[in-house]
Order: C-alpha cells, then sequence, then structure tokens
C-alpha cells in the first residue's frame, strides 16, 4: 500500500509548486490518509505542518501565486491559501516537534505525516497499520476528552471509509458522550450532515444510537422505526432509479436559498426528516417542535424550511396515492397542480420518503413522471402570460386580482384547455368578465 500511495502523493497535482513549500513542510491529516487509501478527490484540502512561521509563508504564498488568504487563528499560527481547486492550509507544530503534534491529533490513521521533498513517512503512532486493518483508533483519550466533535467524527469516518470503530475507542467516545453539549451545535450538525450524505452513514447512525449517543447530538428521541426509515433510503433511491434514470440525479441536486457547494441535497433532507419526524400508524408525521429543534442545532433557514416542506406533504402523497388506487390514473389535474405547486424542488424527497414510509410506487408513479418531465404543465408550469401582460391588456391596476387570474390561467393550461397566449388572453377576458 505505501508505494502505491507514495507514488499518488507525488504524481497528484498539487494548487502549487514543490519548491514553493519549505523543505521542512509536512502534509498531514486527511490527505495523507486518503492518498494512502488510493481515494481521489477533484477538489484537494491539504494541511501542512511547520516549525516555525505558518502564518508568514502562508501569506507569501498565497501572494506569490495570487490565491485567497486568511488567518484562522494568530494565536496558534493557522492560515489558509485558497486555490481554484484545492484549500492549502498552514499551522504551527503543535509542540516542539513534528511527532508531539501527531501525538495531539484525533485517531491513528489521522495521525501520519508525509514530506514532499524527501516522500518520507512519518507514522509514530502506526496508524498505516490501522488503515490496513480498516480500524479507528483514537491516539489518547484526553484528545478527545480535550474536544468533543472528535467523538462524532468517529461515527462520520467510519462511515465515509466503511472502517470499524475500535472497542476500546467506541467504549471511550460512549463515556464522553455528554461532553458533546460543550460544542458549538454549528459544528455538530456539520459533522451529522457528513452523516446522512454518506452511503454507510445509516450503520453508523444506527451506532451511534445504540451507544446512546445520537441523543446527545439531536436532543430528541430517535427511534428504532426512525433508524429503519434512513436505512431503507438509499436501496429505494435505486429502486426508483431503475425506473426513473434521472430521479437520484435530482435528490443528489442542492437545496435552494444555500450557498454554492453547501453540499446540503434533498437526499440528506429526507434522511434528517426520517430521523426527526414522529412515525405513526399511518406514516411519518412533523413533530410538533421540529422547528425550534432544528433552529435550537443551528440549521439555515432553507433547510428547515426543506424539511418541514417534506413532512408536512407526506400526508397528501399518501392521500393522492390512495386516490390512484381506487381509481388508477383519475386524480384530478387540480389536485396534481396544486400538490405541485405547494411542494415545489422538494418533490423528489417527498416521493423517495413516501416510498421508504410504505407507499407503493405504483401509486404515484404518475406523479412521478410528471415530475421528470420537464415539459410537464402539472408538475413544471411555464406561463403563457405575465401580470405586466393583463395589467396592459386590460387596464387594470395592480392588485391580488392578477395573482388569481395568473393561478387560474396556469391551471387551464395545466389541463389542456389552453396552449397559446392568445388563448390565455381570451380566457382572463372571460373570467375578469364574469366576476
Amino acid at each position: 500500500m505505501c508505494a502505491y500511495s507514495l507514488s499518488q502523493l507525488t504524481s497528484q497535482a498539487l494548487p502549487l509548486p514543490l519548491e514553493a513549500l519549505p523543505q521542512s513542510a509536512y502534509l498531514v491529516g486527511g490527505a495523507v490518509r486518503d492518498a494512502l487509501l488510493g481515494r481521489r478527490s477533484e477538489y484537494l484540502d491539504l494541511d501542512f505542518v511547520l516549525p516555525q512561521d505558518a502564518v508568514a509563508i502562508a501569506r507569501e504564498i498565497a501572494s506569490r501565486y495570487h490565491a485567497g488568504f486568511v488567518v484562522l487563528d494568530a494565536e496558534r499560527q493557522i492560515a489558509r491559501v485558497v486555490f481554484e481547486q484545492a484549500t492549502v492550509d498552514f499551522a504551527l507544530a503543535s509542540g516542539d516537534s513534528l511527532e508531539t503534534d501527531l501525538q495531539r491529533r484525533d485517531f491513528t490513521i489521522n495521525a501520519i505525516a508525509y514530506n514532499p521533498h524527501t516522500n518520507q513517512i512519518i507514522d509514530p503512532l502506526q496508524g498505516i497499520a490501522d488503515l490496513k486493518r480498516g480500524i479507528i483508533r483514537m491516539v489518547s483519550r484526553k484528545n478527545l476528552q480535550d474536544d468533543p466533535l472528535r467523538l462524532l467524527r468517529a461515527y462520520r469516518q467510519a462511515a465515509q471509509l466503511n472502517f470499524i470503530i475500535e472497542p476500546e475507542t467506541r467504549s471511550t467516545i460512549c463515556e464522553f458522550a455528554p461532553l458533546l453539549s460543550q460544542v458549538a451545535a454549528e459544528r455538530v450538525q456539520t459533522e451529522l450532515s457528513y452523516l446522512l450524505r454518506s452511503p454507510q452513514g445509516s450503520i453508523w447512525l444506527k451506532a451511534a444510537w445504540e451507544d446512546n449517543f445520537l441523543s446527545q447530538v439531536l436532543h430528541k428521541q430517535v427511534t428504532a422505526q426512525n433508524l429503519s426509515l434512513v436505512a431503507v433510503i438509499d436501496s429505494v433511491v435505486n429502486e426508483l432509479g431503475t425506473t426513473w434514470q434521472e430521479f437520484p440525479a435530482k435528490l443528489e441536486s442542492e437545496i435552494p436559498g444555500l450557498a454554492l457547494g453547501s453540499k446540503r441535497t434533498w437526499l440528506s433532507m429526507a434522511k434528517l426528516a426520517s430521523l426527526l419526524g414522529n412515525v405513526t400508524p399511518t406514516g411519518l408525521v412533523a413533530d410538533n417542535n421540529l422547528e425550534e429543534l432544528l433552529e435550537n442545532q443551528k440549521y439555515s433557514r432553507a433547510e428547515i424550511r426543506a424539511v418541514s416542506t417534506v413532512l408536512k406533504a407526506l400526508p397528501q402523497l399518501q392521500s393522492l396515492a390512495e386516490t390512484n388506487l381506487v381509481l388508477p390514473n383519475k386524480i384530478p389535474v387540480p389536485k396534481q397542480y396544486f400538490f405541485f405547486q405547494e411542494v415545489g424542488q422538494a418533490f423528489s424527497a417527498v416521493a423517495l420518503l413516501g416510498v421508504a414510509s410504505g407507499i407503493a410506487i405504483e401509486t404515484i408513479a404518475p406523479l412521478i413522471n410528471r415530475y421528470c418531465d420537464p415539459n410537464d404543465q402539472v408538475a413544471h408550469p411555464t406561463p403563457l402570460v405575465t401580470g405586466n401582460d393583463l395589467i396592459q391588456a386590460f387596464s387594470i391596476r395592480p392588485s391580488p386580482q392578477i395573482g388569481q387570474l395568473l393561478n387560474e390561467l396556469q391551471l387551464a393550461r395545466a389541463e389542456g384547455r389552453i396552449f397559446t397566449r392568445e388563448e390565455a388572453l381570451a380566457l382572463a377576458a372571460q373570467l375578469i368578465n364574469s366576476h
């Protein structure tokens, strides 16, 4: 494994020339671990440890290569240089040597250093051996105690790498679980979001639940039924993808209202909803305190709105499915239209969670067909006329009447009663005269 990984480390495109790095610079952490495992990433996240002048060297590199620069921690001498395809952090070694710095890290697999100038690997804690075994092992109890977020990170990295947590480490995590209350909610939900994105995440969410750790993260009673829903979601994605090839991609699209690259997708929102909803005999429903819970966990308004929309739309989807079961393909178009208007882009997550909750795919297939057709006027309405068109054509003032007219015109188009701009204006004239 080492020979392969050394080749990968030296050949992968670094964002800066090797000669720009001091001879004493060592690459540490996840980049070394992933290279040793042969894991690749389009966007590099590199961490270098330096014995001195970390901030000054980072500033000089950023200036020389016209990259972004920010001091992350002036006291601890940590600075970041941002390139187009990479983020590079430079930090002063913690302690009087590189080995001391590695002794203060979270897990042995993250306590491996590599000098790109000499191809030397420093592995004082046998992290490479743990990589070979697929084990996450703590460096020390004190290191976990000093930064309790590392407790949750163990589950996340186990999911990402498909590793197991070494028994003594897992026992220590359970012991220190109450310390997680000391960690900022933003940091906790970031780690939880990683778990929700990972295909192996449901396994380790269940492990965290079994360790009585999940309640420390969510401050809510998560049940075995909640976890069962999370576990079945990935298989449902594959099942839906066999019939509608574009469906998985829609689930992987980012929810609107967040910064680009936020990694909060409709799939992760569906999993979060399944984790936080109340499982009842009639299906999954929103908890009365859901929004307050998410606010306390520092989720954004966009994320809160997404999860709430998914859970509130589930009973409506169940009702539509039951209608279709009794009268196949006879769901009234207005019901479908207003349902799509209400759920919008959240439909993919609603349908996914609905099927995971027990709704038969064939009962909502007509809705999924509409959603997957970008030209379908029920699921994706495009207006024939605008509000300004109506104001100019009929000399009417801006008022709520404009919105009502536009809605009736769009519904008429969805029902196949009008097809052109002229027909829309003619219908608008009839509607205005009838009021």
